[in-house]
């Protein structure tokens, strides 16, 4: 990249983003210094692809009939391999060689020294001290379930897996996100495994329509109940669900079912311990991290990555290209990228202003590796998805590399889920205000690609509720089975269907869910912990709510499922820009145009609109969709196929041009210009 292109790029930068322009000098260096680290990785003479390759290099190969491991510990002083095939004595010949002097250690043996399953992990001395440790590129880690050690494997079955899909494309354009966890996709009180996913779980999702699924927890991690965000082991697949095999045959059934597989990548921080991850891996704790308190996550109990260091960069960016070498991953969503770019993690921070973007609390280190991360992925696999957690706003975050951004593909609309729970917990129905709804829902950067979603994991967390709890509460023990009466749940699903299509119809660019969530799972979600008893009772998806034919939970999935065949069917994201047509606080009432529809939405708690009026373009209008459908748990008071056509009303000296419609409370519907030919 010359630095007439950056000027250009610059340019570009600010003229889709004027409040940029007071920062142009600022985007300029930034952009020259992305450039100028790639230029030291690679040295010039070779590709970046060829740079993030670690994980061919370092850990265990079986290579030419015999064994290679290679480890990287600068300030270790003796390293042996110990384990199953010493009888976890130190043994000379399994004792580690250092080669050069940025600290790589090599051992190589016959191949009758080790066989597939043995377990294995390194025992390192340093000056002054010595401690037991995982190698840092271990492809299979592995816990005891009665010590509850946890070691490496070596994992060279006898036959390579063959796949049955091969160069899988995500053509599905919008992507349609289904958010889930391997291990609590089950019924039963436990941890669920990848076949069981993929048995069970996966048939659901394509049912449902979603295109995108987005595995949570994959990565191996020592704790179970930090969700999957504390990982050690970043080249390992969680042993839990099953092994590597296990994981390939479900990324295999998704492409069969022409859906994308991308997982949560966790490169804003590790876990804190030292034997099973990498914190002071070598004996020093600057090896990956920042020294000092900056190293430090206090609020997340973790260490914070030191993204200027050669070694990180290469074992982060080499961790990118091996999910997609290996398992042939479609992408990733990036977790905590907020905490990432800033040295105050965004801890109690409102980002008001442009000067926070670009002031002395930015890590601009940990941005040029987002950058370089972003092009080696699209580099690596073209088409891979790349969607960025952040809930600052960072200007450039989804804009493509080559037009002068990070190059995320997607960035997350943080803020809808959160005022959704805001609204819920802290007013009344009546006094919604729609004018604040219609900003929250449309507040984005319109030049970058966004995901709206109602609600994640986040919002399900125990000591939180999801928004169907919140809305029905301990009545959903009470008031599910059909034929019975209830008011509370009558409003919560009819919220519930408003609050998600309402989402769907403003969000930018896709859509998410979390799993379970489309069909009003009830409760929250807890995983085994000490403060519980060590209970799975919450950390399991309840799907027979959703199969039993005399609950209602059934109305709302077939709701979830038809609003994302139509969001589909008429590509609403192609439009990217929501126009309002009409809101009024008082009457409860939004209406808007996008994808050549109008979208009238309703969310007055007792008062149903007769022969409301809105102003539409002339013509005639066929209502194609709406939520209160008896198929919905809705009580049926509109007609799918009912014809509306515009009349002309004076105002003053102008000719406009109305609908009347009759609004139903707590109701959404959708209407299409319509002729007599259609």
């Amino acid at each position: 990249m010359k630095n007439t292109d950056i000027s250009s790029l610059v340019a570009s930068l600010v003229e889709r983003d004027p409040y940029l322009k007071p920062f142009e000098n600022k985007i300029k260096f930034r952009l020259e210094k992305i450039r100028d680290v790639e230029n030291r990785l690679t040295a010039g003479e070779i590709s970046l692809i060829d740079f993030a390759a670690g994980h061919k290099y370092f850990g265990l190969h079986f290579d030419d009939n015999k064994w290679v491991f290679r480890e990287q510990a600068p300030n270790a002083s003796r390293i042996y391999l110990i384990g199953e095939m010493t009888a976890w004595k130190e043994r000379e010949e399994f004792a580690l060689r250092r080669i050069n002097k940025d600290g790589t250690w090599e051992l190589l043996l016959p191949e009758k020294a080790m066989k597939h399953g043995m377990l294995y992990r390194l025992k390192m001395y340093w000056e002054g001290g010595e401690g037991d440790r995982i190698p840092t590129y271990a492809k299979r880690v592995v816990q005891d379930p009665e010590t509850m050690i946890f070691n490496a494997q070596v994992w060279e079955p006898p036959s390579v897996y063959r796949w049955e899909t091969d160069n899988f494309y995500f053509s599905g354009g919008s992507p349609f996100i289904y958010e889930a966890h391997v291990g609590m996709a089950q019924e039963k009180e436990g941890v669920g495994t990848f076949n069981e996913f993929r048995e069970n779980a996966l048939p659901r999702i394509v049912k449902a329509g979603y295109n995108v699924i987005q595995l949570m927890g994959i990565q191996e991690h020592p704790y179970y109940g930090s969700f999957g965000y504390h990982v050690s082991n970043f080249f390992a697949v969680s042993s839990r669900f099953g092994t590597p095999e296990d994981f390939k045959r479900l990324i295999d059934a998704a492409h069969n079912s022409g859906l994308a597989v991308i997982i949560d990548i966790v490169h804003s921080h590790a876990v804190n311990n030292e034997v099973e991850g990498l914190s002071r891996f070598d004996g020093t704790l600057y090896q990956f991290f920042h020294e000092g308190p900056r190293g430090l996550h206090i609020a997340w109990d973790s260490r914070c990555f030191d993204y200027h260091i050669h070694t990180v960069l290469h074992f982060l960016l080499s961790n990118c290209r091996f999910w997609l070498d290996e398992y042939r991953l479609d992408g990733f969503r990036f977790d905590g990228i907020t905490s990432m770019l800033y040295h105050h993690h965004g801890l109690g921070k409102p980002f008001t202003s442009y000067e926070q973007y670009f002031d002395e609390s930015v890590d601009e280190d940990a941005l040029f590796y987002l950058a370089l991360a972003n092009r080696l992925i699209h580099e690596v696999k073209p088409g891979s998805i790349t969607i960025a957690e952040d809930i600052s706003g960072m200007p450039g975050l989804a804009i493509p590399s080559d037009d002068g951004g990070i190059g995320f593909d997607f960035r997350l609309a943080m803020g809808v889920p959160d005022y959704w729970i805001k609204l819920i917990k802290e007013m009344r129905d009546e006094d919604w205000p729609m004018s604040t709804l219609w900003y929250e829902l449309t507040n984005r950067r319109y030049d970058e690609k966004t995901i709206g979603y109602a609600e994640s994991h986040d919002q399900a967390l125990v000591g939180d509720k999801t928004l169907i709890f919140r809305l029905i509460d301990a009545e959903m023990y009470t008031g599910m089975c059909i034929g019975d009466e209830n008011i509370r749940v009558d409003r919560g699903m009819a919220l519930h269907r408003m609050i998600r299509f309402i989402t769907i119809a403003t969000a930018g660019h896709g859509y998410l869910n979390f799993m379970g969530n489309e069909f009003g799972h009830p409760e929250w979600i807890d995983f085994p912990r000490e403060g519980n008893g060590w209970s799975y009772f919450y950390a399991r998806r309840q799907w027979h709510l959703v199969d039993d034919p005399d609950l209602k939970y059934r109305f709302l999935a077939d709701f979830d499922r038809d609003m994302i065949s139509f969001a589909k069917e008429f590509m609403l994201f192609e439009d990217s820009k929501p126009q309002i047509l009409h809101e009024h606080s008082d009457d409860k009432v939004i209406a808007f145009r996008r994808a050549g529809l109008i979208f009238v939405f309703n969310f007055h708690p007792t008062c149903s609109h007769v022969d409301y009026r809105l102003w539409a373009p002339e013509g005639k209008y066929r209502m194609i969709f709406e939520s209160d459908s008896v198929s919905y748990g809705g009580n049926g008071r509109l007609q799918i196929g009912q014809i509306h056509e515009t009349f002309k009303k004076n105002s003053g000296q102008q000719t406009t041009d109305f609908i009347s419609l009759y609004l139903p409370t707590r109701t959404a519907l959708v209407l299409q210009p319509y002729s007599s030919a259609m």
